[in-house]
């Protein structure tokens, strides 16, 4: 997010992944999902938007926010969790670096209570946004869902600083994001670029990294949960599945009879589509997926 222009097009159909995404039923929501071992047939059937909401929930609630209180939504990206947590009573502000992803939003939940959306730069926040002022001190919670890793390395330092900047005493920061398990570049894993050019990113922070720099801006550090399992993992399967389904013509018929607008795709797109998931697993191997709780000291 620290660089506007890296994030044009992203999440939307230029992406030949996410055409494919969108036909599966992924719309005012585009995180991964959070998958249990019973549930993984309903997937296969149903979609992911099920289990793209039960991710939302969970780090919504790790959150505590309560109602009156004014929380910072940051990559808000179509507004869904922004629109929870105001029909929750919170005072919500969403913002996202993409002007197209801000349109989506208040065209979506515009009109709902508490939710306010605003173009801007997370890591980089302007004085004022929606009409709403963002002084020192002024939320109580901060929210980024699946979003940080397209900040980059320095991206990340800033926006937890000012996150720490904006968070009043006592207040929290839910941190939610794709992380590494050791410092080796992702470009090693991803040659082709396939990974990081569909969802516009260069890097992804270690995994023991995000603690101490959110120390390093003044955080403590309340809980660390590693939901590398149901979210990676079995969304890897899932994926697994998918690809290998959609190499046959068979197989191809079938996805189209469960969600006809695959249809669309010719032989090209679901050959670049396969290439892309087969290279997902290549990084999937290395890769961690992590929610951490900070907390801004009452006497900071």
């Amino acid at each position: 997010m620290d660089d506007s222009g890296s994030l044009t097009g992203a999440y939307s159909d230029d992406s030949v992944l996410f055409r494919v995404l969108r036909h599966l039923g992924w719309d005012a929501l585009a995180n991964i999902g959070y998958f249990t071992l019973p549930t993984l047939p309903v997937a296969v059937l149903a979609g992911p938007v099920f289990f793209q909401r039960r991710l939302a929930r969970r780090s919504l609630a790790l959150l505590e926010a309560r109602p009156g209180q004014l929380v910072l939504d940051a990559g808000c990206g179509r507004g869904d969790t922004t629109a929870r947590l105001g029909a929750a009573g919170c005072r919500a502000l969403g913002v996202d670096i993409q002007p197209a992803q801000i349109d989506q939003a208040r065209r979506r939940f515009g009109g709902r209570p508490g939710a306010r959306f605003a173009v801007a730069d997370a890591t980089a926040l302007p004085q004022r946004a929606a009409d709403i002022p963002l002084p020192d001190g002024s939320f109580d919670r901060v929210h980024c869902l699946e979003a940080a890793f397209h900040f980059g390395h320095e991206g990340r330092k800033a926006f937890l600083s000012e996150s720490f900047r904006l968070l009043r005493p006592g207040g929290r920061l839910v941190l939610v994001d794709v992380t590494s398990r050791g410092d080796r570049p992702i470009g090693t894993l991803d040659p082709d670029g396939l990974v990081r050019g569909t969802w516009r990113f260069d890097d992804i922070e270690p995994y023991e990294r995000y603690p101490l720099m959110a120390s390093a801006a003044g955080f403590t550090t309340q809980r660390v949960l590693d939901w590398t399992t149901p979210v990676l993992h079995r969304a890897a399967r899932l994926s697994a599945l998918f690809a290998g389904t959609a190499s046959t013509r068979a197989g191809r018929q079938a996805l189209c009879a469960r969600w006809p607008g695959l249809r669309e795709l010719d032989a090209r797109e679901w050959d670049e589509v396969i290439a892309i998931v087969r290279a997902h697993r290549a990084i999937g191997r290395v890769t961690r997926y992590a929610a951490y709780v900070f907390a801004k000291p009452a006497r900071a």
